[in-house]
């Protein structure tokens, strides 16, 4: 790590430090990256902390919240320089200096992308890792935080049941996602049916615009607070901290989670399932996960439907509810958990409950090697059309699908009042999903999930094809080389996860980034540029 400072002596050994990347790429790149190191120290008053791959620590700080492993190959172009910052001026320095210098910077502010669009790219770039932005302030009274991007949701969480056991926050139940991505690109979780998204919760936001300046609600206008709550990561600016708004969760909420084959009337059930999720209670998540595994004795396959439950009340009104919306799940007095939200937290990250709520805390990243889509539905799937699904499962093996119920508060939501539209008529949304080991061959696998997509395509939504902003699929469509793109180039991503809040999406980005300096391979375009 290189600390940046005021020293001369220390710059000359920063310049040093790069000689040996640079060489290989021409003389222009060392006076490139020795100019943009210099700027960060003459723009900034207090050390910033910078890694090369000359570090001893910059393969664990790349690493550390890099979900998706596949994009950590020896072919994979990784980061020139990862800055972390420690302050909000380090993130306007960062800012100034890479536009003076005509540097591609990406922000990172968990690394959960699917794509990885943080930390990899087409053309030479650095990487902002905010991890060190973490600071949480809850306000219990106000029923307020102040949360800085760099949090992870489980922090988050941590912070809020440590000073109450009644307030939470609708955001995702992956508790390593970081707060600043997840926002940006809507965020749900197993309120959003009570309490609609995280961007539907934000009250405020800091962010460092294309001149560095760092701007509020007030002061960067109704039309970028608008874009920053549902309308993607890395297209507007770097929001540094979010004024959240907390919700009122009850003490005890109860849980269950009930598997059915197909064998036990599987088909059946999701078809009904499909007809109540979205009528349900508001209070009442109940989301269906389907998975190809052995049947017993013969260990054939077969489908496996289960279905989790979080209901913000206690188990004897839940169980009412179920024996009168949906009594053929057959649920018993057993099945009903009580608990409290915090420890429904954990439950769903897979995190036993009787662990202490510390472990929500600097948690490691969880390493894996997938691929993942999302598709919306907007009619019921009929059991027929059930039967053929589950053959196509079947036939790969792999697949695997989680489908998320909507209704309640996310149908009473306009479609215009934030950029994430996927919300009238929509039934519930499908996260497709295929995970393979190191071992494996990737492209296999990738294949499978990309067939089964395809063969979705008459049960899903359509004009457009809707998909899901923080569930990033290249395979939509990408910018040319650098992260450039027209407006109708981008229209054909746009449009899928934004719908007709695409074009207003386009003139935000326009009037606040016309030159398009913050950019990736599925950011929005600037006409101006």
């Amino acid at each position: 790590m290189i600390i940046l400072s005021r020293s001369p002596f220390l710059l000359v050994l920063i310049s040093l430090s790069w000689f040996a990347l640079a060489i290989s790429l021409g003389d222009s790149s060392l006076t490139h990256y020795g100019d943009f190191l210099k700027c960060l120290s003459d723009h900034s008053s207090t050390s910033i902390p910078v890694y090369t791959p000359q570090s001893s620590n910059y393969s664990l700080i790349l690493e550390s919240t890099m979900g998706n492993l596949r994009f950590n190959t020896s072919s994979t172009l990784k980061p020139f320089l990862i800055l972390t910052p420690l302050k909000e001026s380090h993130v306007q320095t960062a800012v100034i200096c890479s536009r003076k210098h005509g540097i591609q910077i990406k922000v990172r502010s968990g690394g959960h992308d699917f794509e990885g669009l943080s930390y990899i790219s087409d053309v030479p770039f650095i990487t902002l890792d905010l991890f060190n932005l973490g600071e949480i302030d809850v306000d219990v009274n106000g029923k307020v935080a102040w949360v800085q991007s760099g949090a992870t949701s489980g922090e988050v969480y941590y912070k809020i049941a440590e000073k109450s056991n009644t307030l939470g926050f609708p955001a995702t139940t992956c508790t390593t996602v970081g707060i600043g991505g997840q926002i940006s690109g809507g965020g749900y979780g197993f309120m959003l049916r009570k309490y609609g998204l995280a961007a539907d919760n934000i009250i405020d936001a800091r962010i460092v615009d294309v001149d560095g300046r760092i701007l509020n609600k007030k002061s960067m206008g109704k039309g970028l607070f608008w874009a920053i709550r549902g309308g993607g990561g890395g297209s507007f600016g770097i929001v540094v901290s979010w004024k959240i708004k907390l919700v009122t969760v009850p003490p005890v909420v109860t849980v269950f989670s009930v598997g059915k084959t197909l064998a036990e009337g599987a088909t059946s059930l999701v078809h009904k399932w499909q007809q109540v999720a979205h009528k349900l209670p508001h209070d009442l998540f109940l989301q269906l996960g389907l998975s190809v595994v052995d049947a017993t004795p013969k260990e054939e396959k077969t489908i496996l439907a289960t279905f989790d439950s979080m209901y913000l009340g206690d188990a004897k009104k839940l169980q009412t509810i179920m024996q009168d919306k949906f009594p053929e799940l057959g649920l018993e007095s057993k099945d009903y958990i009580e608990m409290s939200w915090i420890q429904s937290v954990l439950l769903f990250d897979g995190i036993p409950t009787n662990s202490s709520i510390d472990i929500l805390v600097n948690r490691p990243q969880a390493k894996s090697m997938g691929k993942g889509k999302s598709d919306y539905v907007k009619q019921v799937i009929a059991q027929v059309e059930l039967e053929t699904i589950w053959e196509r499962m079947l036939k790969d093996e792999q697949n695997g699908m989680v489908l998320i119920p909507y209704g309640g508060k996310m149908s009473e939501i306009a479609e215009s009042e934030t950029p994430f539209p996927h919300r009238d008529g929509t039934l519930f949304m499908i996260f497709h999903f295929v995970f393979w080991d190191e071992k494996q061959v990737p492209e296999k696998y990738i294949d499978q999930i990309r067939r089964m997509y395809e063969f979705m395509t008459p049960y899903v939504s359509k004009s457009p094809r809707g998909a899901y902003a923080n569930y990033r699929d290249l395979n939509l469509g990408q910018t040319n080389i650098n992260g450039t793109s027209s407006y109708s180039q981008a229209k054909v991503w746009g449009s899928k996860y934004f719908k007709d809040n695409f074009d207003k999406l386009v003139y935000v980005k326009s009037r606040v980034d016309p030159d398009n300096f913050f950019r990736n391979e599925q950011s929005i375009p600037s006409v101006a540029h």
